[in-house]
């Protein structure tokens, strides 16, 4: 009998571990909306963090060299983390004319000279940096295209990838730094039309209000002609 109450109790403990366990891996919601306030643009400084930034990169055929930022943090989360058993000071990975990791900020200097500059004031995190070699060929634009959170959407007090993600383009100097996706829009994917310069993308938006991006929520399809030096975004409706 002694047995049967103690196996009893065991199995209790296993269904409240489990139901806790899935409690704990809940998703966040990517938007949280309050009435009296306003998403936060500065956000509290993480004092555990050490930022560094990695050797430059030298994108193929320009003239300037990216100086990738990051941070080593015990473990953040959100941004890129190490323990102490493979600690390693590496912020960024490059490949196939893309930088990608959580970057706080790229900085850029021209080849020859002294002067580096950053990408913007603002804080972001960097998920990709990606040059367009192909439109630079074709048209001699050299741009880089950009995917990031700029707000703290979800009003935890961090800029993580739990935030909705935004586009960016730039020249490859870093320079004309422009947001061309719509705030609280995650966007979903991009692509290149070489022979037309033109960028297309795509954007989901919480349409319901209910803080998280799924099927119930509103698509937008939107272009940039890139040889438009004001970039404009136009929206079109393929369905």
């Amino acid at each position: 009998m002694k047995m049967k109450k103690y196996s009893f109790y065991i199995s209790l403990f296993f269904i409240a571990t489990l139901v806790s366990c899935k409690k704990d891996e809940t998703v966040k919601p990517k938007v949280i909306y309050e009435e009296t306030s306003k998403t936060k643009e500065v956000l509290p400084k993480d004092t555990t963090q050490i930022e560094l930034a990695d050797l430059p990169i030298n994108l193929e055929g320009t003239n300037f060299l990216i100086h990738p930022i990051g941070v080593v943090a015990g473990k953040s989360k959100g941004l890129k983390s190490y323990s102490d058993a493979d600690l390693s000071f590496a912020v960024s990975n490059y490949g196939e004319y893309q930088i990608t990791g959580y970057l706080k900020n790229l900085k850029f200097q021209e080849i020859g000279k002294d002067t580096i500059t950053a990408l913007t004031d603002k804080q972001v995190l960097i998920e990709t940096a990606t040059y367009l070699k192909t439109v630079a060929d074709k048209s001699k634009l050299q741009l880089l295209v950009y995917t990031l959170a700029d707000m703290d959407t979800n009003k935890d007090d961090k800029l993580d990838e739990s935030d909705i993600k935004a586009l960016y383009l730039s020249t490859v100097s870093g320079q004309k730094f422009t947001k061309i996706s719509s705030d609280f829009q995650e966007v979903l994917d991009w692509k290149i039309i070489e022979s037309k310069s033109m960028l297309y993308f795509r954007t989901i938006e919480d349409t319901n209000k209910d803080g998280e991006l799924n099927a119930e929520d509103k698509l937008q399809y939107y272009f940039v002609n890139l040889l438009d030096k004001d970039w404009k975004v136009n929206i079109y409706k393929p369905i």
